[in-house]
């Protein structure tokens, strides 16, 4: 059997958790908005007819959201991490190939199973909204790109229930000439526009365009999506993503802050986010970078974004010592009298834990096993119990700093002082 590609989308992902736990939601307008409740970056079906466009910052909306009774949350994003987590759970049920794309996409195979693709992707489509609320659209294809395409047909026409089939020849076709070519998975804007001067609007004239055109103009991953395109899978699953050589952690302030205490406090709340990314893909690192910023946006106040970075004798995913780098390190940049708006790290130098290189005299090299078991012990606490349930005195607990959140729902699944209550 031909490979059969399955792509299973959330629909508008953030409001529909958000109306999981609030049924009065259900036929309202519903807009997520970002960190410090900045700008809209969810919208409901409902908000988007209303023409909220994304992106478009809260204040500027105010009128349009009282006039319509929108309903508007900050961003929620225990609720979102865990929520799909229960959707990604429930899709795996239907197939052991899984590729977790995003926070609310995911690629599944279906052809190496004994039912036919249609029907696992109908049947997991009921499942997924049955046992957690979301809705989820599902497109299949003979290859992922493909697979996208379909996925844009399931969610646009309510006519396909929620799933669309295009592993058919003539249906094939007839996608790829309603899909213009700026909406195909891997064409970006330039490479968009190049094409447009070729005379390709669609996805069809895309694949009609000579192997040898393609290929000059947009190197190999344009060739890809040509392949694609015409059936030919040159993108296969990722069923484990390759380690992160970075990673960031950074948010912007509720206030400004101007204390270096406060400065502080955040930047170890970053690092100690970032250090859980580096354990949980079984990394070390070894040098860090801290950067401050004020606002570029204050009259007659000068911009000032200063970065500091260091190293440390032996590459560690342990959080206190990088802390203590981290506070050392902004030390040197932070400049008394002026008001800060965002902090944040970068943890570099990222290599396996299980193949780091130790330095005979270093302490770390004999204190080495203790620090692993105190590590994960951290981490089986934290992921039965709830995030930050064992954490580092630095982080501290009033938190002056922290972000903005004036209309955030209950984190329903995930605190239990804020667990859902149902009353008969």
């Amino acid at each position: 059997m031909a490979a059969v590609f399955a792509l299973a989308d959330c629909n508008n992902f953030y409001a529909s958790c958000e109306r999981v736990f609030d049924p009065r939601l259900r036929d309202r307008p519903v807009v997520v908005l970002s960190n410090n409740d900045g700008c809209v970056v969810a919208r409901s079906a409902e908000a988007k007819a209303l023409g909220i466009p994304m992106g478009e910052p809260a204040f500027k909306c105010k009128e349009l959201f009282a006039a319509h009774n929108v309903a508007v949350f900050s961003s929620n994003y225990a609720l979102y991490g865990d929520m799909s987590r229960r959707v990604m759970q429930t899709l795996a049920r239907y197939s052991p190939d899984i590729e977790i794309y995003s926070i609310d996409e995911a690629f599944l195979r279906l052809d190496r199973l004994n039912d036919a693709p249609a029907a696992l992707a109908k049947r997991a489509k009921e499942e997924v909204g049955r046992w957690t609320g979301i809705p989820v659209s599902i497109g299949l294809g003979s290859t992922k790109t493909l697979a996208k395409i379909a996925n844009r047909r399931a969610k646009k026409d309510p006519a396909n229930g929620g799933v669309f089939d295009l592993t058919g020849g003539a249906d094939v076709e007839a996608g790829l000439a309603a899909t213009a070519i700026s909406d195909v998975w891997g064409i970006g804007p330039r490479y968009a526009k190049m094409l447009a001067g070729l005379g390709v609007a669609t996805a069809l004239d895309f694949i009609r365009l000579p192997r040898e055109l393609v290929q000059k103009r947009m190197t190999v991953a344009g060739l890809h999506t040509w392949l694609e395109l015409r059936g030919i899978s040159c993108i296969g699953m990722e069923e484990s993503p390759p380690p992160k050589k970075s990673i960031i952690n950074s948010r912007s302030f509720g206030r400004r802050i101007t204390e270096l205490a406060d400065i502080k406090e955040s930047l170890a709340y970053h690092v100690v986010r970032a250090a859980e990314k580096l354990r949980a893909q079984g990394s070390v690192c070894s040098r860090l970078l801290v950067f401050i910023q004020t606002s570029r946006f204050e009259q007659g106040v000068p911009y000032y974004s200063p970065t500091a970075e260091g190293g440390l004798p032996v590459a560690t995913a342990n959080p206190s010592k990088l802390v203590k780098l981290a506070h050392d390190l902004a030390e040197t940049i932070f400049k008394p009298g002026l008001e800060y708006k965002k902090a944040g790290v970068m943890l570099t130098g990222i290599e396996r834990a299980d193949a780091r290189r130790l330095t005979f005299f270093e302490p770390e090299a004999q204190a080495d096993g203790r620090e692993k078991t105190l590590l994960r012990t951290i981490d089986a606490i934290n992921a039965k119990w709830g995030r930050r349930t064992v954490d580092i005195a630095a982080c501290g607990t009033a938190k002056p700093w922290a972000m903005r959140q004036e209309s955030r729902s209950p984190r329903s699944t995930t605190v239990w002082e804020e667990i859902a209550v149902v009353r008969a």
